[in-house]
């Protein structure tokens, strides 16, 4: 069943937040994200509170590992998940890897609750039923796209760590019929829908990042959209 939601949660404190991620020990380079991203309203549709277990899949250079450890505080843990590989690759339009990025916002922003994994997530190591929510944030196609049945089963896999109640947050650039989506790095939102509903989610949308002014016939990387795409949000809950 798909339910389609504008409401925002009232057991989040938006405020302390956005207060949180206008310090100076915030990279401008992720502040500068957030008009397309807009993390806060994300985490307060997914239900953030204080105190979570948070796993940040694909973390990259940690733009949303800063976010999450903010939200969560002190009594809270964030598993900042990457690969070797990924550690390795260029952080967004800036000379250093992702893994010096987000070395450097653990460090400079004292996330004293985030805990690096850096495996596979089929090797992570984390327990079953232990996680409150995890997001996977922009990654989706990528697993989808190539290969279906991969998607599913990373959908699976997460879906056994989290508690009973949990959610799964999955943002990703929208795609079209018709299209290259492989090539343009997007995803029909039907398809992500049908691939979550399958692998025994509930799934909740919302419109919050969508953009009208989107060309889907565009890579996401074209300069002209000078990253305002269009995305789409969902919030998929583990059954109790």
């Amino acid at each position: 069943m798909l339910l389609v939601s504008a409401c925002l949660g009232q057991d989040f404190d938006i405020r302390a937040l956005e207060d949180a991620l206008s310090g100076p020990d915030r990279a401008v380079t992720d502040f500068a994200r957030d008009s397309a991203r807009k993390p806060v309203q994300v985490l307060d549709f997914l239900g953030i509170q204080a105190g979570m277990t948070v796993l940040d899949l694909y973390a990259a250079g940690g733009y949303y590992t800063f976010i999450l450890s903010k939200a969560v505080g002190e009594s809270g843990t964030v598993y900042a998940q990457n690969t070797e590989r990924g550690l390795r690759f260029v952080e967004d339009r800036q000379n250093i890897s992702q893994g010096e990025a987000l070395n450097t916002k653990i460090e400079r922003g004292d996330l004293s609750n985030v805990v690096q994994i850096v495996k596979p997530l089929r090797e992570i190591g984390l327990a079953d039923n232990s996680v409150d929510l995890a997001i996977v944030a922009q990654t989706l196609h990528d697993y989808y796209n190539p290969n279906p049945e991969r998607a599913f089963q990373m959908l699976l896999q997460l879906k056994k760590l989290l508690k009973p109640g949990g959610v799964l947050g999955i943002t990703d650039h929208v795609g079209v019929i018709g299209k290259d989506n492989q090539d343009l790095h997007r995803m029909e939102i039907q398809q992500a829908i049908g691939l979550s509903q399958q692998a025994g989610f509930e799934v909740e949308a919302s419109e919050v990042l969508r953009v009208s002014t989107d060309d889907h016939s565009r890579s996401i990387f074209d300069p002209r959209l000078n990253r305002s795409t269009d995305r789409f949000l969902l919030r998929l809950t583990k059954p109790m």
